[in-house]
C-alpha cells in the first residue's frame, strides 16, 4: 500500500492553522508574566552597569543597583500584587474535579448541615472538600485543577506523614459516596471530621517544603 506525498496547505489555511496552535492555552500559560519581565528587565539593567576607573568604589554601583532593584519590585507587588496569588485566584474555582468557589469554612457549614439532615455521603463530601480547600488556602497544598482526591491525599501526606493513612481512608471515602454510590455512614463522616480538626490544629509546614504538585 502506499501513500500520498503530504498535502502543503496554502497560505490562508497555514495561517489559519498557525493561529488555532497559537491559542492554545498552553502558549498563554508558558509566555513571562509581568513579574517575570519587570525582574529581568531590572537584572539586565543592574548587570549592564558599568564605572569608568576613577568615578568611584565598584561597591557604589552594587548599593545603587540593589536599591533601585529592591525599588522596583516592590512597587510592582504594590500595584500588581504576588503572581502566585494571583494565580491561586484564579485556579480557585475548581475543586476535587468540580468547579466550587466556596470558603474552607462554607465548606464545613455545609457538611455540618448535611450531617445534622442526615445525608452522611454530602456531609462527608463537603468536608472532604474542606480539607483540600484549607490546605490550599494556607498555601500548604494547592488544590489544583484535575487533582483527585487520592492524588490530594498523597500531596497533603508529604507536608503530613503522620497522617498518610487517615489521609488515604478519608479519600476513600469520598470515592466512595462520590463515585461509586456508596451509603456514606456516620462513623465515616466522624473519620472525616476528625481529620480536618487534626490538621486544622497543626502549624504550617515550613515555606521550603510547601507542596505545589498538581500529583494525580
Amino acid at each position: 500500500m502506499t501513500t500520498g506525498a503530504p498535502v502543503e496547505p496554502d497560505a490562508p489555511d497555514a495561517r489559519e492553522l498557525l493561529l488555532d496552535e497559537l491559542s492554545d492555552p498552553a502558549y498563554a500559560e508558558s509566555q513571562p508574566t509581568w513579574f517575570d519581565l519587570v525582574a529581568q528587565s531590572v537584572i539586565d539593567w543592574f548587570s549592564s552597569l558599568r564605572l569608568a576607573e576613577g568615578e568611584g568604589p565598584p561597591a557604589l554601583a552594587l548599593v545603587i543597583g540593589g536599591i533601585v532593584l529592591a525599588a522596583a519590585i516592590a512597587a510592582a507587588l504594590i500595584v500588581y500584587g504576588l503572581p502566585r496569588w494571583r494565580n491561586r485566584s484564579r485556579l480557585a474555582g475548581e475543586l476535587l474535579g468540580e468547579r466550587d468557589r466556596r470558603t474552607a469554612r462554607q465548606l464545613r457549614r455545609d457538611a455540618e448541615r448535611a450531617a445534622a439532615a442526615g445525608d452522611w455521603s454530602r456531609a462527608i463530601a463537603e468536608r472532604y472538600r474542606a480539607i483540600a480547600r484549607a490546605l490550599d488556602e494556607r498555601t500548604i497544598v494547592s488544590a489544583l485543577p484535575g487533582m483527585t482526591a487520592h492524588g490530594f491525599a498523597r500531596a497533603a501526606a508529604r507536608q503530613f506523614p503522620e497522617l498518610g493513612g487517615r489521609l488515604e481512608a478519608a479519600a476513600d471515602r469520598f470515592d466512595g459516596v462520590r463515585y461509586l454510590d456508596r451509603p456514606g455512614t456516620d462513623d465515616d463522616y466522624a473519620l472525616v471530621r476528625a481529620l480536618d480538626e487534626t490538621i486544622d490544629a497543626l502549624p504550617s509546614p515550613l515555606p521550603a517544603v510547601a507542596e505545589l504538585s498538581g500529583a494525580r
